[in-house]
């Protein structure tokens, strides 16, 4: 049995562990489940707020964990544990935009429900919203797959209409790993505000789709307008090869674009040279 899930702080100072201090600790997910969690820390510096998603237990269920499939804030020294939104069955990558400070993430769509359905979702993220999983897919559709109905005695009709939309879709079946605006001098000025996502690609579509740096647009006023290609060539010419799996971004301090890929242990460097 492997070690208890928690979240801990280093503070200046500390060397070797010794001074890691707990933040939040506990079972928000159940241990075999295979989905992610990531911790970011929200804009306001003086609140200091903490952020966690945690994923799902399960590809589509009623989870019994109010925890699960959600995103958790708390204060840095664990307390003040609530949930700040629901029904988002793996969000790893979320973050605020640069200019209207607006909380935005990318969302896994269920498997098993054909090589087209359900989309992967960028959602506009407000505390205490629902984003529909598992009883809603997309826009706001009922997942017909699911056996488990809404609490309640809502109907899924009923259930899936007070859920929040996606505001942008992409691909089914890409898996989206990250979130990551650009802010960096490097690269022109229309990528200021824009985000990146690492597409870790599809294990079960056929054809394979993902494996690929997309970029996402952002207007003027932070709202997302479109998904376009970025980075590709991870998957071969035949449509089945693939040569790695994208993991993350990062914008490095001179503005270059950092993508991880775990498969090969290796990060790639992309520059604009103009």
């Amino acid at each position: 049995m492997g070690p208890e899930p928690r979240v801990v702080g280093c503070p200046p100072g500390a060397q070797g562990g010794r001074r890691l201090r707990h933040r939040a600790r506990g079972r928000p997910r159940h241990p075999a489940a295979r989905h992610e969690r990531r911790r970011r820390r929200g804009p306001d510096r003086r609140l200091g707020k903490l952020y966690v998603s945690v994923g799902s237990t399960c590809n589509a269920c009623a989870d019994a964990n109010p925890e699960n499939a959600t995103l958790l804030r708390f204060e840095p020294d664990g307390t003040d544990r609530a949930v700040f939104a629901k029904g988002l069955r793996n969000t790893i990558g979320f973050a605020w935009h640069p200019v209207s400070g607006q909380l935005w993430d990318m969302d896994h769509g269920s498997d098993s429900r054909g090589d087209d359905y359900p989309p992967e979702e960028l959602n506009r993220i407000q505390e205490g919203a629902d984003y529909g999983w598992p009883y809603c897919l997309g826009k706001q559709e009922p997942d017909a797959f699911l056996s488990q109905e809404p609490p309640d005695m809502q109907s899924r009709p009923e259930y899936c209409a007070k859920t929040q939309a996606p505001v942008l879709e992409y691909q089914e079946h890409s898996a989206p790993m990250n979130l990551t605006f650009y802010t960096g001098t490097l690269f022109p000025a229309e990528f200021q505000g824009n985000a990146f996502v690492a597409m870790r690609g599809s294990w079960n579509r056929h054809p394979p789709t993902g494996y690929k740096v997309v970029r996402v647009r952002f207007d003027a006023q932070g709202t997302p307008t479109a998904f376009e290609d970025f980075a590709s060539g991870w998957l071969g010419a035949d449509g089945t090869t693939q040569f790695a799996r994208l993991a993350d971004t990062a914008v490095a301090a001179d503005g270059a674009l950092l993508v991880t890929d775990d498969a090969n242990g290796v990060i790639y460097r992309i520059r604009y040279s103009g």
